[in-house]
């Protein structure tokens, strides 16, 4: 079993990544966004930060996407998400180096919240790093690995399922491999197997009292603190999901199971041992 790691001295959660392990070839990708971000957005801009494997320093090349987060001084309008979007495509176009560029748009007042201090302000804080503007996170409180966290971040699985086979019935069958319903489908096996594998891990992460983002070593630690009677063929999805994570295929029985069998059981479980989610507007 790995030993702990993502806290500091204090156990609070260290934040991770860095401008300094941003790997040589998405550098410029990187300045790519710091240049042309204030360009588009301007004066409503509050702050911008990256997440993900570039700045953990793990991407690869070809292979991963450029993740980016920007809080604006207000709430984001269509028009905002809009011009994201724009600057999303131009960016993947223009570096073969990655596998697209997707960026969330936040306001600042909603970061801040009280609602969100234990989602997307702990995310900002710990799992974001600081690439233009004021840092958000001077604002913000440390953090710990509890159940407090496990059920704000994780705990509204339930409420996602729905939605998810909506996107999946969205993608009209194809004509087998490599057609275009295998290359619809990568990216949702991809999105929907990691955010299961976090799943998985924030449910025992109180009681593993550490943090990690890896999707191999979340399911490894999962397998060891889960004590459920049917925790081997759980632990084996997990480390199947955490693959497909990394390495997708665009395969409807897998949604399918995921929306259907494993998804499900985790909600519930997550709902027994941690509680639901404080409901959104």
């Amino acid at each position: 079993m790995a030993a702990k790691r993502g806290l500091d001295a204090l156990g609070y959660i260290e934040r991770e990544g860095s401008p300094g392990r941003v790997p040589e070839a998405f550098r410029p990708v990187v300045a790519a966004a710091r240049e042309r971000v204030p360009d588009v957005f301007g004066g409503r801009l509050h702050s911008a930060y990256l997440y993900g494997s570039i700045p953990r320093g793990t991407a690869r090349v070809g292979r991963s996407d450029l993740d980016l987060l920007l809080a604006l001084r207000e709430e984001p309008t269509e028009a905002d998400r809009a011009d994201a979007r724009t600057l999303d495509e131009t960016l993947d176009k223009e570096f073969a180096e990655i596998d697209g560029a997707g960026t969330l748009l936040v306001g600042r007042a909603q970061v801040l919240s009280e609602l969100e201090r234990h989602d997307l302000g702990w995310f900002v804080a710990c799992l974001c790093t600081p690439l233009l503007g004021e840092d958000l996170a001077e604002e913000l409180p440390r953090y710990r690995p509890g159940r407090l966290l496990a059920r704000e971040t994780n705990g509204d699985l339930a409420l996602l399922l729905p939605r998810w086979r909506e996107r999946i019935a969205g993608v009209v069958e194809g004509t087998g491999a490599g057609g275009p319903a295998e290359a619809a489908l990568r990216p949702l096996v991809r999105y929907m197997s990691r955010h299961l594998v976090r799943t998985g891990f924030t449910l025992v992460m109180p009681r593993w009292n550490g943090w990690t983002s890896d999707l191999a070593e979340m399911a490894e630690v999962f397998a060891a603190y889960h004590p459920e009677r049917d925790h081997p063929r759980r632990a084996a999805q997990l480390r199947q999901a955490a693959v497909l994570g990394r390495e997708p295929v665009g395969d409807r029985d897998v949604l399918r199971s995921y929306v259907d069998d494993l998804g499900p059981w985790l909600a519930a479980e997550y709902a027994r041992v941690h509680g639901v989610k404080k409901p959104r507007p």
